[in-house]
């Protein structure tokens, strides 16, 4: 019987959680991003992110196979001993719940900006929390099912973005390259912030009920990200002057103010209301995730303890401390700056060193 059976999730599962990750926050900003780094020629730079990104992935993936029924975790063990894969769990749950709060964080300064300006920011902390750890204590499974929902409730909301273009100008987009190849390539680095996410395959792969998929699924993924993003930033460019959409902080947010309904004053309200749901996808499952590293850790199963202290070490330390916008935006930014680590090129010195260790026949086999 398969170590991880109990939580096997299914391909629409492994591929919303993925793409659910990547998308929930970084939409928002993304468009004022590479309109400063690279104009309205900023959208090529997508496209150079998601091939790199899609490799990336690919060799995680590839990683995975050589020890197809475990975790990184288990794979370290295997492969470089007992306390490396106690080393990975401590430093891969860091990174996970950094990853988590940094978009709990920006989803409190969202939230307290536009639509609870005189509720403190810890209370809202402690409201976001609470739904967080009703999913997040049940496992993997309804973690999947939670994802799926969203994603499903979420369709409808590229139709509203289509409005706009009634008042667009297309001509906005040409010359492509208007000053060449230089500024595109300089929006590159910047860009991988916003794609990283997929080293959660770590995790993920052995609950994959048809691991054979796992590739295609990190393709449909990825390639759904690049689409999502390139619709959203087109969008954003074909509507805003080049000044103008470096003006706002959050252009697709205020994108939605342009749009008019007799029945409702401002729109972007509500759909920062529901937006809230598409951010839990930036946390729940990371939390989720660190748990489960930090269980594994000292070999339990039962992930509910450790997510009780991970969730009052949360809502206590919000109480004493609350990052600002400037501070959330240098957490966003190291966070890039560490999952550029651990998202390419830990995924590549792993490839190798399994292949060299398969190779040489020093494989311990359990």
């Amino acid at each position: 019987m398969k170590k991880y059976t109990f939580n096997e999730i299914t391909l629409m599962q492994y591929i919303f959680l993925n793409f659910g990750m990547v998308v929930s926050i970084g939409f928002l900003s993304l468009p004022r991003v590479l309109a400063e780094q690279a104009g309205t020629a900023g959208w090529i730079a997508l496209l150079i992110v998601w091939v790199i990104s899609l490799i990336a992935s690919l060799i995680v993936i590839q990683v995975m196979k050589r020890y197809p029924d475990g975790t990184l975790l288990d794979l370290l063990t295997v492969y470089l001993g007992k306390w490396a894969g106690k080393a990975g769990a401590v430093l891969f749950a860091l990174y996970l719940i950094y990853y988590g709060y940094t978009g709990l964080i920006y989803t409190v300064m969202i939230t307290k900006q536009y639509l609870l300006q005189q509720t403190p920011a810890y209370l809202i902390m402690f409201l976001l929390l609470i739904p967080t750890y009703v999913v997040v204590r049940s496992g993997l499974r309804i973690v999947g099912r939670y994802v799926v929902l969203i994603m499903l409730l979420s369709v409808w909301i590229p139709f509203v973005y289509l409005l706009p273009l009634k008042d667009a100008n297309w001509l906005r987009l040409f010359p492509v390259l208007k000053e060449g190849w230089e500024p595109v390539f300089a929006a590159v680095p910047g860009t991988f912030y916003y794609h990283i996410g997929f080293s959660t395959t770590f995790i993920l792969y052995p609950f994959l009920r048809n691991k054979q998929k796992a590739s295609t699924g990190i393709v449909i993924s990825y390639t759904l990200t690049m689409l999502m993003y390139l619709f959203i930033t087109v969008i954003c460019f074909v509507y805003f002057s080049s000044d103008e959409i470096m003006t706002y902080n959050e252009p697709t947010i205020n994108l939605l103010k342009t749009i008019e309904f007799k029945f409702i004053a401002r729109i972007e309200l509500l759909f920062i209301a529901f937006y809230l749901l598409i951010f839990s996808l930036s946390w729940i499952p990371t939390m989720y995730m660190s748990v489960f590293c930090t269980t594994w850790l000292i070999g339990k199963q039962d992930h509910r303890n450790h997510l009780r202290l991970l969730w009052l070490f949360i809502a206590v330390g919000s109480y004493f401390f609350m990052p600002t916008f400037f501070q959330s935006e240098k957490m966003n930014t190291l966070l890039g700056q560490i999952g550029f680590v651990v998202e390419y090129i830990v995924p590549v010195c792993l490839l190798l060193y399994v292949w060299i260790h398969d190779r040489l026949g020093w494989r311990k086999h359990l």
